[in-house]
């Protein structure tokens, strides 16, 4: 059955960082993203490419330049989680390398979109110019850039202070803080906020003595 993936983050390159599950626990994180299908309904779900490039883009979904997409596609999502788990962790700096990978995708995305000039009305009365993909539609790199390029947004605007962690130590996925005080601590409260609440319940169970042991004493 296709991966339909929990997008919770309320960000697209935030969902995409989430695409390795468990990845700070024990046993092994759990990859989400084992080929390039994969990535196509990662990027289709995510709302990054509308759905009929998606379509075109699976016809080539076999190919050479597929593959290396797919592979540039995980090297971009890891370069993220670096530098935005190395600021949430330790708030250090980002490594050169993981730097120079984001730069070399950033501008990869850039150099892969075209100037249009529109026209909003029917009268041609309202105009504007626009950044699109234009020939580079059915390119297999596409969804690494548009992620690249929804990352690029991210990572040089403000809101950058409002990426937080989930506080469920085996979940850890990244999310943007939207709520009123920035005060939310779970990537879903539905699903680890309610789990941790359950293990918080039941650690003080187990740490208060019981009523039937005091009257024995």
């Amino acid at each position: 059955m296709p991966t339909t993936f929990q997008l919770v983050a309320a960000d697209p390159t935030l969902d995409f960082v989430n695409t390795l599950d468990n990845r700070f626990v024990a046993s092994g994180p759990v990859e989400l993203l084992c080929e390039y299908e994969d990535l196509l309904r990662f990027v289709e779900q995510a709302g990054v490419v509308d759905a009929k490039i998606v379509t075109a883009l699976g016809r080539r979904k076999h190919s050479a330049a597929a593959a290396r997409s797919f592979a540039s596609a995980l090297e971009l999502r890891e370069a993220l989680a670096s530098l935005l788990y190395g600021q949430l962790t330790s708030a250090r700096p980002p490594e050169a390398k993981t730097l120079k990978s984001l730069e070399s995708h950033f501008l990869a995305a850039e150099a892969h979109t075209e100037l249009v000039w529109k026209s909003l009305s029917s009268d041609q009365s309202a105009t504007s110019l626009d950044w699109e993909w234009g020939r580079f539609e059915k390119d297999p790199t596409l969804p690494v850039w548009a992620l690249a390029q929804f990352a690029s947004r991210l990572l040089t605007s403000n809101a950058t202070s409002h990426v937080r962690m989930c506080e469920c130590e085996t979940c850890r996925w990244l999310f943007l803080d939207n709520s009123k005080n920035h005060t939310r601590r779970w990537c879903d409260m539905k699903i680890c906020g309610n789990r941790m609440k359950a293990r918080r319940f039941n650690a003080r169970r187990q740490t208060q003595t019981p009523r039937s042991e005091v009257s024995r004493h």
